[in-house]
């Protein structure tokens, strides 16, 4: 999967190639800081990369109520230029393509995402 959106920078640039684990989410849910693959919310043939911020029954990040459960709210790392839930607002857990785990793109910054958290 290519990164196409300067959202999730610095840890992600666009450009980025992915690999995304479409059963990560088989046997548990997805926790906070996992990068995850979705359809876009407003344009379903485009794909986003975002960061979980928080899952069912947390409050997300500003908010004031709990999100239901089988909710996720998803952030890009660039606030200020991300499309995300503050946007569109809390999506279902089932629009959740998969984990993005492995950056092999570009070569020379390729490795576990889990060295990109912010």
């Amino acid at each position: 999967m290519e990164v196409f959106e300067q959202s999730m920078a610095p840890a992600l640039q666009p450009g980025d190639r992915l690999l995304v684990d479409p059963w990560a989410y088989r046997e548990r849910p997805p926790g906070r800081g996992d990068v995850v693959v979705l359809r876009d919310p407003e344009s379903p043939t485009r794909f986003l990369v975002k960061r979980v911020g928080a899952v069912g029954g947390e409050i997300p990040p500003g908010g004031t109520l709990p999100l239901a459960p089988g909710e996720l709210w998803l952030e890009g790392d660039w606030g200020t230029v991300s499309r995300d839930s503050r946007r569109f607002g809390a999506v279902p857990l089932a629009a959740v393509l998969g984990r993005a785990w492995w950056r092999y793109y570009p070569v020379d910054r390729r490795g576990p995402l889990d060295d990109a958290v912010p």
